[in-house]
């Protein structure tokens, strides 16, 4: 008897996932001009439905504990992107010669 669920993580989950997860994400970000503050758990909901639906349909739990993971990926991955944008701007505009 299993407990847990076997889960295996796979090319889909790493290049394919996330990334489109926050594809999605910022699309809608951009089209329907969502508040910045919903935008986390628009990529959680999105990858909830994209690992319950497409990649782990063939068990409930795996499913919603991998969407987790998309979800929560794409958000970090957002956020260290804008931090590390925002860090090169303000470098710059502190630092004329750059």
């Amino acid at each position: 008897m299993e407990l847990f669920p076997l889960i295996h993580t796979n090319f889909w989950d790493a290049v394919i996932a996330v990334p489109a997860v926050l594809l999605i994400t910022q699309l809608i970000k951009v089209f329907m001009h969502v508040q910045p503050k919903y935008v986390p758990a628009i990529a959680l909901a999105i990858g909830l439905i994209i690992s319950i639906f497409i990649s782990h349909r063939h068990s409930l739990l795996a499913g919603v504990f991998m969407g987790f993971f998309y979800g929560y990926a794409a958000i970090g991955n957002f956020a260290a992107l804008k931090t590390i944008i925002n860090s090169y701007k303000n470098k710059k505009k502190n630092n004329p010669l750059m």
